[in-house]
């Protein structure tokens, strides 16, 4: 059967994959020590599993409006309005299945053949990839870790041209864990504006921000950045909900409606139950949230404090989220582990996860080649046991 180019092209996400090879790995009886995923390790907090519940003991089982519940979308946008100051209609809020949804949806809204995305190099996986679905071009800018992997105003009007349809931006970043300064996002904004071009601000992992970081929202910075803004958000990351699936959009009147259409015909509506629990994270107790950074921090601090004893390692630090992104390209060409060599990242983290059953991911899925990703979102004994295994190889 004939595949579209499209799909034709199409790789699978590296995290997911690399996920995949450790857990055949894992059914084979092996112990591995897996930092793939960008996934908290906590369970979803009680208040919130028991909204879920009680959502379908009363019968909330059914289609709800496409974009999402009234309910929701209200929520949403207290939320935003408690955090940030801003204040946004209902009707300018799309719910959609997870904010990787959400981003397909600001991409197909936006952009198409033709068209030209700009993308800041270390980036998410599916970034470039969702870009390619729409049959636009993905423009990377490679940041450097003396930068502290932030794109600067200059580079970002350097890579304008009149094709340019969207600026993608994490911040804070996955993969690098950076929080960009609130002097380093205006300059960005600044340009947006000068140069009319719309900014997707991703903004997933805004709850967690370590101490000597500021997290400011983009739309924050005048109506005339916020006119050009669609901040993605979702409950994944603060709420420890990756597998509810509900993630949103906050954006113009015009861009939102589009996107209602879009998902009304893509997927009818996000899950009338997870709908409902995301309305408890939202509006119930945050404190849960202050335990987990508290947790992260702590397991931020072991992973930095252990890089540190490993020579020819670099990194910018990070300012948040619940990564390590570190260079090892000095490894390359050096015995490892059984002996081997490798001469780049990829083989980097295959000869780690069959020598030491260490899983971490490859920079070049990230756009960045000579760097690995390692997700401290797991307990600190497992931590070290990576770690440990990490320096054996490396030193064998």
């Amino acid at each position: 059967m004939h595949l579209s180019a499209v799909v034709q092209n199409l790789k699978p996400s590296a995290t997911i994959a690399a996920a995949a090879k450790a857990k055949e790995l894992k059914n084979k009886g092996v112990k591995v020590h897996e930092f793939t995923l960008g996934e908290p390790d906590f369970i979803t907090p009680e208040h919130i599993r028991e909204a879920a519940k009680q959502a379908m003991d009363e019968g909330h089982t059914h289609y709800t409006p496409s974009g999402g519940t009234a309910e929701l979308k209200q929520a949403v946008c207290d939320a935003f309005k408690r955090d940030t100051g801003l204040s946004y209609q209902p009707s300018q809020v799309i719910v959609s299945n997870g904010a990787k949804h959400s981003i397909h949806n600001v991409l197909a809204a936006l952009c198409g053949p033709g068209d030209e995305v700009i993308i800041p190099a270390p980036y998410w996986v599916s970034y470039s990839a969702l870009v390619e679905i729409t049959g636009a071009t993905p423009v990377i800018v490679d940041t450097t870790e003396e930068s502290g992997f932030c794109l600067s105003a200059e580079q970002f009007e350097a890579a304008i041209t009149d094709k340019t349809r969207l600026l993608m931006l994490n911040n804070p970043c996955n993969p690098t864990g950076a929080a960009y300064t609130v002097e380093g996002l205006e300059a960005l904004a600044r340009v947006a504006v000068k140069r009319n071009i719309p900014v997707m601000s991703d903004e997933i992992y805004d709850k967690l921000i370590y101490e000597g970081s500021e997290f400011r929202s983009f739309a924050t910075f005048g109506d005339d950045v916020a006119a050009l803004t669609i901040i993605v958000n979702g409950v994944s990351k603060a709420y420890a909900m990756t597998g509810w699936r509900i993630g949103w959009t906050l954006a113009p009147a015009d861009v939102s409606k589009a996107m209602d259409n879009l998902q009304s015909q893509e997927t009818s509506n996000p899950s009338s139950i997870s709908q409902k629990a995301a309305v408890a994270a939202l509006t119930g107790p945050q404190e849960c949230v202050a335990d987990m950074l508290e947790h992260f921090a702590k397991r931020r601090e072991y992973v930095l404090s252990r890089l540190a004893e490993i020579p020819n390692i670099s990194l910018a630090t990070p300012g948040g989220a619940f990564y390590a992104f570190f260079n090892v390209s000095d490894y390359f060409g050096k015995p490892l582990g059984s002996g081997k060599t490798v001469d780049n990242a990829s083989d980097f983290c295959t000869a780690l996860l069959e020598d030491a059953h260490v899983a971490l991911v490859t920079g070049d899925a990230f756009g960045a080649p000579g760097y690995v990703r390692l997700s401290f979102a797991t307990d600190l004994d497992t931590l070290k046991a990576g770690f440990d295994g990490l320096q054996k190889f490396l030193n064998p």
